[in-house]
């Protein structure tokens, strides 16, 4: 599960911060293998500031589902104070901790820590290969770059503990993925390369899917790597009822119809590339990119055996990918919701594995959504 999150703006933060504590503890309770929770430090809507006191939270209230902040927003942060609280997270999940490094997108986010846009990738990928040093390396250490510097190495005392920076409890360290927006990117190719795996957004074409895992599957490959589908996660937005015709009605006019129109609308008024990214392929008009698109399109809504033939289709489409993530909404109706996932868990997920496992076609998590 994967959330963002997206919450209506008017419902009192505390009581969104205990709706997706629930729901955390929901999908575990469904055999949920993960739960993502993005970072966003000036938006009413996406509302979680720092995930890893969400995710702390959380470890108290679940016994074995993985967690993870997806992204950490490195061009925020200093690598040194990432790299010593992820590894601290992952010594307090003992164990449970996923990561996914990203850059953030939200303008005022940017603004705020005095950032820049255009900088964005060089800050990822300068902060990746500090946090790197800092986690498999051994002091003394010095590093001089363009955005950071990371110096321990003058004031050290062993005799009294002073001069130690922790290590991740999984070695060399946890599992770390990147999200993908673009069909094909440097980042992506990058990632390949370095064996991280990545996330593909909730709202992109099946056709940018493919492209991704042409692009990631290239790269690997020059890289010397064998691809596994555990190293791809999709991301889908989900919504399952009883008959396919209320599930479509109730997922265009509920929290993730609006989730949908909220990011279309942001996107044309902040993205230098308008709605492009969001499109089938070039030849898409602008004025096309609409919900009605999307939930033609994307969205995947219907009773379970229309969900199961959607995802079934999707995967024989864009080819073997490890892992579903659900996207999350908002509860506006937390009765719908909850039996959505219920339907999900109980009759999709099975359905969809056993399908999966029946045809030969690797190993497949539809349920570490």
């Amino acid at each position: 599960m994967f959330v963002m999150p997206i919450h209506d703006p008017a419902k009192p933060l505390a009581q969104c911060i205990d709706e997706d504590l629930e729901l955390a503890v929901q999908c575990e309770g469904l055999g949920f293998h993960d739960f993502w929770v993005g970072e966003h430090h000036s938006s009413s809507v996406e509302n979680i500031v720092m995930p890893e006191l969400f995710l702390a939270k959380l470890l108290g209230l679940t016994q074995a589902i993985r967690i993870g902040p997806a992204p950490v927003c490195l061009q925020y942060h200093h690598p040194a104070h990432v790299a010593g609280r992820l590894a601290f997270l992952d010594h307090m999940s003992h164990g449970r901790l996923n990561v996914c490094f990203g850059p953030g997108a939200i303008p005022t986010d940017i603004e705020v820590f005095g950032a820049q846009a255009s900088e964005s990738g060089a800050r990822v990928a300068e902060s990746i290969d500090m946090i790197m040093r800092l986690w498999t390396g051994e002091l003394p250490i010095d590093i001089e770059g363009r955005f950071w510097n990371v110096k321990m190495k003058d004031n050290l005392h062993p005799k009294f503990g002073v001069g130690h920076l922790h290590k991740p409890l999984q070695q060399p360290h946890p599992p770390i993925y990147v999200p993908s927006i673009s069909r094909a990117s440097a980042g992506l190719s990058k990632a390949a390369e370095r064996g991280f795996r990545f996330i593909s957004h909730h709202m992109i074409h099946a056709s940018a899917l493919h492209e991704q895992r042409k692009t990631y599957s290239r790269a690997a490959t020059a890289a010397g790597r064998a691809v596994q589908p555990s190293d791809w996660v999709v991301s889908r937005n989900v919504f399952v009822a009883d008959s396919t015709k209320e599930a479509k009605r109730l997922a265009r006019g509920n929290s993730l119809g609006a989730s949908i129109q909220y990011i279309l609308d942001l996107t044309r008024a902040t993205a230098p590339g308008g709605v492009a990214m969001w499109k089938r392929d070039h030849e898409q008009a602008d004025s096309d990119c609409t919900l009605d698109y999307f939930m033609e399109d994307v969205v995947i809504a219907g009773d379970p055996d229309h969900v199961t033939e959607r995802l079934l289709a999707l995967r024989e489409e864009i080819g073997n990918f490890g892992t579903l993530v659900l996207t999350a909404h908002d509860w506006d109706d937390r009765a719908r919701w909850k039996e959505s996932l219920r339907l999900f868990a109980s009759e999709v997920a099975p359905a969809l594995n056993k399908t999966i496992a029946a045809g030969g076609g690797g190993p497949a998590s539809a349920t570490s959504t």
